[in-house]
């Protein structure tokens, strides 16, 4: 393509000709200095950077409850945190996996589609040696496929991790993520399309001293219903809502088992501390109320709720709720048991 010179471009190259004291390589066009941004049109972005930190806010939560169940159920130090959250095409995912690998397929219920779940080789067979009673270490890198008890033992493995992955989606979603199997061959996990984008979330694991991968691949038509949720305004306002209202039926729950203690008084009044300490057996003591018919106070805890009247059931002694004390009532009771401090 031809470049087209500028009116001042073409002014100094011909008064340069004309002096012949300039090089013409001192005359080159301005170079344009915007910045171009290259798109992909086979792979466009699908996920916004919002949604994108989002995602890894909520997998970093995931992150913590997946180092203390896997430390405990392998009953050594684990430690699990979220290494990076990128969008890229299916294909892309698959040839960057090793084979074999161990690859569960998710189901996402309720989010329509899968999602995989991969676990490098080498953290796979640390984990099935340390659960077989092993230490752990396996000598390096173990390529083979896994036996039919080897992959029995790691869906215990996976069903406790979708546990933690079902936790940490709550704010967004009640997900209820179930295996459908178990594969060790990538090519066959084909759950999408292969240029379909999807979301990788890649989490180190660190177990002893080897460490490894573990990917979660979520592609987009899977995401797609919830994916105006995943935004930090969502996220903060859910966390608030659930910290509020998400517990209050086992609290009410729990508390009603609770054992109150209930006091009924047949007076009060206030007396100096030097007189506490004269009293003497046939000392008589006079309360705030007037007459002996007065209701007594029935307090649960430490708060007055009640006015109630003394009686027997059979033997023993009880109380007969009349009244429900009232704001203003409580305040009264207040004042007159300030007014009958008496001095003995």
């Amino acid at each position: 393509m031809n470049e087209v010179l500028s009116q001042d471009e073409i002014d100094q190259l011909l008064q340069a000709i004309s002096s012949g004291d300039n090089d013409s390589d001192d005359f080159k066009p301005v170079s344009d200095t915007r910045r171009i941004k290259i798109y992909d049109f086979r792979r466009p972005d699908k996920f916004s950077k919002e949604q994108i930190r989002t995602v890894s806010n909520m997998h970093e939560t995931f992150a913590r409850l997946t180092t203390t169940s896997l430390s405990a159920q392998l009953r050594t130090l684990v430690h699990v945190h979220v290494a990076s959250v990128d969008q890229l095409t299916y294909e892309e995912f698959i040839r960057s996996i090793p084979t074999p690998t161990t690859l569960a397929v998710i189901n996402m219920d309720p989010l329509k589609g899968n999602a995989v779940l991969e676990i490098a080789p080498e953290i796979t067979f640390i984990m099935i040696d340390r659960l077989f009673g092993g230490s752990g270490d396996t000598g390096g890198k173990v390529n083979r496929d896994l036996t039919d008890i080897e992959q029995s033992v790691m869906e215990g493995i996976i069903v406790r991790i979708l546990a933690n992955m079902r936790e940490a989606w709550t704010q967004v979603i009640d997900l209820r993520p179930r295996l459908q199997q178990i594969e060790t061959n990538p090519q066959f996990a084909q759950i999408v399309p292969p240029s379909e984008m999807v979301i990788l979330v890649t989490l180190e694991i660190k177990i002893g001293e080897e460490a490894g991968m573990m990917n979660i691949c979520i592609p987009y038509i899977t995401i797609e219903p919830i994916v105006s949720k995943l935004s930090s305004q969502f996220w903060f306002s859910s966390v608030r809502r659930s910290s509020t209202t998400q517990y209050l039926g086992t609290l009410k729950e729990k508390l009603s088992d609770v054992d109150m203690e209930l006091i009924a008084e047949v007076g009060s009044m206030n007396v100096p501390i030097k007189d506490v300490l004269n009293l003497h057996v046939g000392d008589v003591i006079r309360f705030n109320t007037t007459k002996i018919t007065d209701p007594l106070v029935l307090s649960v805890g430490s708060q007055k709720k009640f006015y109630c009247q003394p009686g027997v059931i059979g033997k023993k002694r009880a109380v007969q709720i009349i009244e429900k004390i009232k704001a203003n009532d409580e305040d009264e009771f207040e004042e007159l048991t300030a007014e009958g401090e008496e001095s003995l």
